[in-house]
């Protein structure tokens, strides 16, 4: 797979097509699934779908024929994890988590929305597109995944390490900061991320 920008369409918002598409299944059936994110969905499956749907170009085939709504989940999570550079960029990778580290809330969430800004505008645009996602999957009871539960899914696929061939002691010390930058991101406004998303967007997702 390529980078982030690779797949976005031509018009903001900047979220690749399969990315709005998982989402969007996933919050028509999926917001009273126990593990949403965390439970795996069968990786044949998983595999089968997310190539049908990058080699599908202009017709998409239909999500709602996947019949486990965890395969979905594994689709936009495989598709994020296989990119050639995390959501956040090698670039702006340590800064994130410097960012993440202070202690102070206001300076903390100051700091992070400013690198936020600072991201390709196709990175930025899908991570709030996520962020807004996650937020409502944190507030649904039968989920059972809290903005902790959904940071340890999600640090390693949106945050993942600064270069492309880690070694095992950076991959190990990584791994508790990544959740933090997430748990963090989450903890934004969602005025923040829809800011970047505009009017369109609202009618990309359900409510």
């Amino acid at each position: 797979q390529g980078v982030l920008a690779d797949f976005a369409p031509a018009a903001p918002p900047l979220v690749p097509v399969l990315v709005s598409q998982c989402v969007t299944e996933v919050e028509r059936r999926g917001l009273t699934e126990t593990g949403l994110y965390r439970v795996p969905g069968a990786e044949q499956l998983v595999r089968e779908w997310k190539r049908r749907l990058l080699q599908a170009g202009g017709a998409l085939p239909a999500l709602g024929t996947v019949a486990d709504i965890h395969v979905v989940c594994g689709v936009l999570k495989d598709f994020l994890r296989g990119l050639k550079e995390p959501l956040v960029t090698f670039s702006l990778h340590p800064a994130f988590l410097q960012a993440a580290d202070i202690p102070d809330d206001a300076a903390c969430s100051t700091a992070l929305c400013h690198l936020v800004s600072k991201l390709p505008p196709a990175n930025r645009d899908t991570l709030a597109f996520l962020m807004l996602h996650l937020l409502r999957v944190s507030h649904s009871p039968e989920c059972k995944m809290d903005i902790l539960n959904l940071s340890r899914v999600f640090g390693p696929t949106l945050v993942g390490h600064g270069s492309a061939n880690p070694t095992p002691l950076v991959i190990m010390e990584d791994t508790p900061r990544q959740c933090k930058v997430v748990a963090q991101l989450l903890s934004l406004p969602p005025d923040f991320w829809r800011g970047f998303l505009g009017p369109e967007q609202e009618n990309l997702v359900p409510k």
